[in-house]
């Protein structure tokens, strides 16, 4: 059994449970999945840490969630700028993403 990563579910429902249990509820459905994806992450980052500043420049993102990036993006019909406001990313990445993926 090959495992790729952390165990994001069980270390954020250990965070939950410790620091901020009232929260619990806010966050149920993402602690049911059985993996958790980088935008699943980012999520639940901004429920638990919101007041607190999140940085960018350790944050990396797998195919799959830029691909949900980009689609939202053509679903929305929202501009680079307002994606990356959305998502806090640079309009540069969104750039280098559609070139290496692909306008659909």
């Amino acid at each position: 059994m090959e495992n790729k990563g952390p165990d994001y579910v069980k270390i954020f429902s250990d965070i939950i449970s410790k620091k901020c249990p009232e929260k619990n509820s806010y966050c149920k459905y993402f602690l049911e999945k059985e993996k958790l994806s980088s935008l699943d992450v980012i999520t639940l980052n901004r429920i638990l840490f919101q007041d607190g500043k999140t940085g960018n420049e350790h944050r990396s993102y797998d195919d799959e969630s830029i691909h949900e990036v980009l689609e939202y993006q053509i679903k929305t019909r929202m501009t680079n700028t307002e994606i990356a406001l959305l998502f806090k990313l640079s309009r540069n990445t969104l750039a280098i993403w559609k070139k290496k993926y692909g306008k659909k």
